[in-house]
């Protein structure tokens, strides 16, 4: 009996480790092909050979302009922002146990938010300047809003609660910021607020993979201990995680990859918000999910540009696409949990 107890679970556990690496493959397949096709279409669709080696270096009349200076960019923007607000999403909700407890419901978004923008209309600044303001500002409102949710003890709920409060007052700044700012700053700061890989450059995208590169590692080394966070703060000092360590390294590398994305690509709604339960919906459990997430994140972002690019008549920002994705989703999330009590 014993034998066949363990059998089973062996089983089980094979399953689900061959369902996570079927699931994380097909959703990288998609993710090449997403990457692709937004190299090949255009106001101008280029054969297959001459984007190759517009790549490769080759100087092509239009070619290589086209591909190197606008499309590629665009592209990489949206791989590795959308791999960013993946992981971090999930990583907040995961350790926080609560699908709402993401950087854009609890206001750490709108703190790097409104500092970019404060940089932008104010300072006149960009690129460097922006995204440690956007760093700066994220941590700060971490911390604020850890400090204004403390009780007598640690409660989830309270800290979306504040952070939803947080939210709205820095929402407010930043259109008091707008409104009192001249007017060729406002295109650029509404563009930058929407959510977008227009005007995607080269030379901006640095931060951003180095970020990635730094803290993609860490998280996914921790991500063996989020689901024992999921278990609660006694449970998982038993089982030997240091929580409090944990969790702070766990935060600390969200709001840097928060950060720096928001900063390059703005706010792009509802993706940090999805790819946790999308993700968790396709993998299932057993295994970490900050891949999966992260990759569900890329497949948002390039997907929902490429709607937004050439699905309608005119060209709408990728925050608009994931933002009509999204909204639905949270007010059928807020009906779900207020009928289950947990609201």
């Amino acid at each position: 009996m014993r034998n066949q107890s363990i059998a089973f679970i062996m089983a089980g556990r094979r399953q689900r480790r061959q369902r996570w690496i079927l699931v994380t493959s097909l959703l990288a397949v998609l993710a090449c092909i997403l990457c692709c096709v937004m190299l090949l279409l255009g106001s101008t669709i280029y054969p297959v050979k001459d984007v190759i080696r517009a790549l490769l270096g080759e100087q092509l009349k239009g070619v290589s302009f086209a591909i190197n200076t606008i499309r590629l960019p665009r592209m990489l923007a949206g791989l590795f922002a959308g791999f960013a607000f993946g992981i971090a999403g999930y990583t907040f909700q995961t350790m926080l146990r609560n699908p709402l407890a993401n950087p854009n419901v609890i206001g750490i978004t709108s703190g790097s938010s409104a500092a970019a923008v404060f940089c932008i209309t104010v300072l006149q600044s960009s690129g460097a300047v922006v995204s440690v303001a956007s760093v700066i500002a994220g941590l700060a409102t971490v911390i604020l809003i850890y400090i204004l949710s403390r009780g007598k003890s640690f409660s989830i709920g309270r800290l979306i609660l504040v952070g939803i409060g947080i939210q709205a007052m820095l929402d407010a700044v930043i259109s008091y910021l707008l409104l009192v700012s001249s007017e060729q700053d406002v295109p650029a700061a509404l563009r930058w607020l929407t959510g977008s890989l227009n005007g995607s450059q080269m030379h901006e995208l640095p931060p951003l993979v180095i970020t990635m590169l730094i803290f993609t590692p860490i998280v996914i080394v921790l991500g063996k201990h989020l689901s024992i966070l999921e278990l609660g703060e006694q449970s998982a000092s038993s089982l030997g995680v240091n929580t409090d360590w944990t969790r702070i390294a766990l935060i600390v590398s969200s709001v840097f990859m928060i950060a720096i994305a928001t900063a390059t690509t703005g706010p792009i709604a509802f993706v940090s918000f999805l790819s946790g339960p999308i993700a968790k919906r396709l993998v299932g459990v057993g295994f970490s999910n900050v891949i999966p997430a992260g990759l569900v994140g890329v497949n948002l972002v390039l997907a929902s540009d490429l709607i937004g690019q050439f699905a309608f008549e005119y060209r709408f920002p990728v925050g608009i696409i994931t933002g009509l994705l999204g909204a639905p989703y949270l007010i059928f999330l807020l009906i779900r949990m207020n009928r289950k009590g947990e609201l």
